[in-house]
């Protein structure tokens, strides 16, 4: 059966995990990586402005941002402008829609299916708010989605309040949608407080189930040598 490979980078800038995520794309574009990948990370704070993003949605002066800790990152996935931050579970699924179905609009539906099916298990009752994208709970958004695809492989992805601090959100206007209510795991089910590790778990059997594949735990290294050895190898087809 086709595979998933799962790497969870822990907490990571979001750089670091910006540039990881294109080169496993680029891998996986030209083949190197013959596996879907789903990188899983926990970033510290930091805004990120999609190819639709206004500067109005941007509420908090760069100043302010970085007095505060927050970093600002333009970058090619759609949408406008969100918020990452520590306790929020972050995934790029790097997949080869070629072998799935080449349809980006079914893609985006895919993801949404994914994480209403695992938060179905944690017992919260989720769903969808057309014509927006992501996750809701009636009129609360707890997950946003923003990718970006060349030759049909996918990059960046979601982003799932678990025990985020949601007053980081006052500082933008969440995926440009004036006066969204933003909500988390946490805030949803007090007593229960599942942890990242344990979501992160859920999400990943959410996510091979709905896509047909099989997980397989892998790190980040593993991923890096990897892309280390197709790289070296190509070099050294070029130069025979």
């Amino acid at each position: 059966m086709r595979q998933l490979l799962v790497a969870d980078l822990g907490l990571q800038p979001y750089a670091e995990a910006l540039a990881f995520q294109r080169e496993v794309a680029r891998a996986r574009i030209a083949g190197d990586v013959e596996d879907d990948v789903l990188l899983l990370v926990e970033h510290p704070p930091v805004v990120t402005l999609g190819r639709s993003a206004k500067s109005a949605h941007l509420l908090a002066s760069p100043t302010y941002l970085r007095q505060q800790g927050v970093e600002v990152f333009e970058v090619e996935r759609g949408g406008d402008v969100t918020f990452h931050g520590p306790g929020q579970l972050v995934g790029y699924p790097i997949i080869d829609l070629k072998q799935h179905r080449r349809d980006l609009h079914w893609y985006l539906r895919q993801v949404e299916q994914l994480l209403i099916d695992a938060m179905a298990t944690c017992g919260l009752r989720c769903g969808r708010n057309p014509p927006y994208t992501g996750v809701w709970i009636d009129d609360r958004k707890i997950a946003s989605i923003g990718v970006h695809a060349r030759d049909w492989v996918t990059w960046h992805g979601f982003a799932l309040n678990v025990a985020t601090d949601l007053r980081f959100f006052d500082l933008i206007v969440p995926c440009g949608i004036q006066s969204v209510r933003m909500t988390s795991l946490h805030a949803e089910l007090p007593d229960e407080r599942p942890s990242l590790r344990d979501v992160g778990e859920r999400v990943v059997g959410a996510a091979a189930q709905l896509f047909d594949l099989t997980p397989r735990t892998v790190t980040g290294r593993e991923i890096a040598v990897a892309l280390h050895n197709s790289t070296t190898a190509a070099a050294e087809r070029v130069s025979r």
